[in-house]
């Protein structure tokens, strides 16, 4: 299989068919773990967007589980992570991402690419998480134009072919060019502010081209199967930068292992440039399934997920327990009670709080501007990353739901630099909040809103314009977002001033990162710079303005966002 003649061409899109064929529905796989595979099997396990789950549903114990019993049946396995690992709950948040990264190196992770989340830790933890991890990291579309050396940098490579008993397996590495504009952007720029990381992102095609080189390289140093790991996603929201839309622009793809959309993709078969068939996968998010890639030793290729493992291994269980008690006393402490269940997803799954009004949405950005003191409180609904049931709240709630550490600002503002930051925020909402499982239009900088109401017309299709990194640049006369009204001292509203100066309340990654491309604050004065931690904001509302009591205030969303 070492040569790309048109014979061993002809052979790999028979084994992908082969593949399609196998599974009931139409490539849509759920692998039994009883299926070992066989000596000669290569097996590539594969998790994706893990967000710190390191002990949810299969967890970590369940995955070195896994992986010892396919090596039972051949010597091939290796385990790959495509990004968002390291960042997203309170494990990663206590220590700074390293509980995440030894875990990930205790579980053996041979290659692992960079989400947009990895480097919310800024480039100099970034570099000693990834020495933690012990996983070769790829990314073939990172690129850095800055003078002094990029410490984290010299750790990736662009991709890396391995030998299995004489067949040869390239993974590839690629990043979405979101991360900049979906992490914190400060962190991409050096101290003058200019942008010295980059990737690939200009257009569609900068992206497709630099992976084709890719592929073209790992053929020629005799790849006989191509893998890209990659953490683009498939939401249309992301495009050109979707996993779907690289395959489609490219040749000489055998399989993409995806992340970033939190997608649960067992199997697609997905057409490249050349109309051949190319396998797609994406285990969802957490640790809910195990990817498994299988190339058999007679060529066929086949992906599916692992949904359930009963098995644990009793090493990685103990570290994760020792690495919890650490932190547990402190956690477990109750600081308030809710009399509502306060909630980010719909019953389905659908992160509403990315493109809907929702009541723990209402109570994040009423705390940043009770705290504050401020006019208006903005705050991104991809930093509200949980929900918060009924009863006892802790400290490890409120961690959950803001986990990032972002830090209180406060800027001054005009009335349409707030109108520019509802434009940009309601893009890409759409006129249903469809809980179906075709449901798109999430976003991660919609915001959520306090000291404000206002109407987003959905049959108003967006004129917002943004640059290659995703930031905003300007809007058009027609507006989507209308009837924008403020809150004024008595409790009443008016319509808010485009030419008006007013006080916004959010935290580092917005006001002075221009986190979600939301930059239009990023040069306006600071009232607050960098004050309390987010969860620590939420502490305070909840114990100081709130009493500790969660009231039926916030039992429905409170009609601050009205989408039609």
């Amino acid at each position: 299989m070492g040569s790309d003649s048109a014979k061993k061409k002809r052979l790999r899109v028979l084994a992908i068919l082969l593949a399609a064929a196998l599974i009931l529905g139409g490539c849509i796989a759920f692998i039994v773990f009883k299926d070992r595979a066989k000596a000669d099997d290569i097996v590539i396990l594969y998790t994706n967007d893990v967000h710190c789950a390191v002990d949810d549903d299969i967890g970590y114990a369940g995955l070195v589980a896994y992986r010892q019993w396919c090596e039972k049946g051949t010597p091939y396995v290796t385990l790959v992570d495509c990004g968002d690992a390291l960042q997203g709950d309170v494990i990663g948040a206590v220590s700074n991402g390293e509980y995440p990264a030894e875990l990930m190196d205790r579980a053996g992770y041979d290659f692992a690419v960079l989400g947009n989340h990895e480097f919310e830790y800024g480039m100099e933890q970034l570099d000693r998480l990834m020495e933690i991890c012990g996983a070769q990291y790829l990314g073939c579309n990172i690129r850095y134009t800055g003078k002094d050396d990029a410490a984290f940098l010299s750790r990736l490579l662009p991709y890396k072919i391995v030998s299995y008993g004489g067949v040869k397996v390239a993974f590839i590495g690629v990043s979405t060019p979101e991360s900049i504009a979906k992490s914190v952007p400060a962190y991409f720029c050096d101290e003058a502010g200019n942008y010295v990381y980059d990737f690939c992102g200009e257009s569609g095609e900068e992206l497709y081209e630099c992976v084709q080189e890719n592929v073209d390289a790992c053929v020629k140093e005799g790849a006989d199967y191509v893998v890209v790991l990659a953490h683009l996603g498939t939401d249309e929201a992301s495009s050109p930068f979707t996993s779907t839309e690289l395959i489609a622009n490219t040749r000489g793809i055998d399989a993409v292992l995806d992340g970033h959309s939190h997608s649960e993709i067992p199997c697609d078969v997905v057409k490249n440039a050349e109309g051949e068939n190319v396998l797609l996968s994406s285990t969802g998010t957490g640790l809910c399934n195990i990817g498994r890639l299988t190339i058999t030793a007679s060529g066929n290729i086949q992906t599916g997920l692992i949904g359930t493992y009963p098995e644990t291994d009793s090493e990685m269980s103990e570290c994760i327990e020792s690495m919890e008690e650490e932190f547990e006393a402190e956690l477990a402490k109750n600081v308030a009670v809710s009399k509502e269940a306060l909630t980010t997803v719909s019953d389905s799954g659908m992160r509403l709080v990315r493109n809907r009004e929702t009541n723990l949405g209402d109570l994040c950005a009423d705390a940043y501007r009770a705290v504050s003191g401020a006019d208006v409180a903005l705050v991104n609904g991809g930093g509200i990353r949980a929900d918060i049931a009924a009863g006892e709240i802790t400290y490890g709630d409120i961690l959950s739901v803001q986990p990032y550490g972002n830090t209180l600002c406060v800027a001054k503002a005009t009335g349409q630099e707030i109108l520019d930051a509802l434009e940009m925020a309601s893009r890409s909402c759409l006129p249903s909040a469809d809980d179906g499982e075709n449901a798109v239009g999430e976003n991660g900088g919609f915001l959520q809103v306090s000291g404000l109401k206002y109407t987003i017309d959905t049959s108003v299709e967006s004129t917002v314009k943004t640059d290659e990194q995703g930031s905003f640049i300007s809007c058009g006369e027609a507006r989507r977002v209308k009837d924008v009204m403020v809150l004024t001292d008595d409790g009443g509203y008016a319509e808010l001033a485009p030419d008006g100066i007013y006080t916004v309340a959010s935290h580092n990654y917005m006001i002075k990162e221009g986190g979600d491309g939301l930059n239009m604050f990023m040069d306006n004065e600071l009232v607050i710079d960098e004050g309390m931690a987010d969860y620590e904001i939420l502490m305070t509302y909840f114990t100081d303005e709130l009493n500790g009591t969660v009231g039926d205030g916030y039992a429905l969303p409170q009609g601050r966002i009205t989408v039609r």
